[in-house]
């Protein structure tokens, strides 16, 4: 079953001194705190702040990779957890079509760089 879920917010784990990244249901029942590494919280805060710095950051890069390929990320499903590590599916749109990108999946994306620089070279710049 899934459960929609906003960021409500970010604070520090006082023991452990980490940022935790606070998820809020849309119904307002559950809470959901990930810890995360200060970097990716970083980046959170910059974004719910809307600060812009002063060079695009690597997510940037992918956003925008991903709406050059006119691709839409619908969602992200949380879907394990091993280890005390959440793992995600993250579904995207394109075209009308749906396909999920897991870390698997995103692993293989680094080895199919030439073909991404073949669909960009068809494409208007």
């Amino acid at each position: 079953m899934e459960v929609e879920m906003k960021i409500r917010g970010l604070m520090m784990d006082p023991v452990t001194n980490m940022p935790i990244v606070v998820l809020k249901d849309v119904q307002g029942q559950a809470i959901l705190p990930i810890w995360v590494g200060v970097y990716e919280a970083n980046a959170i805060a910059l974004e719910i702040e809307k600060v812009q710095t002063p060079r695009p950051m690597t997510h940037d890069l992918l956003k925008n990779v991903l709406l050059g390929l006119e691709v839409r990320v619908q969602k992200v499903v949380v879907n394990d957890l091993k280890d005390d590590t959440f793992y995600a599916l993250i579904w995207v749109e394109r075209d009308g079509q749906m396909m999920t990108i897991d870390r698997g999946r995103a692993m293989r994306w680094r080895w199919r760089c030439a073909w991404i620089a073949r669909f960009l070279s068809k494409t208007k710049c």
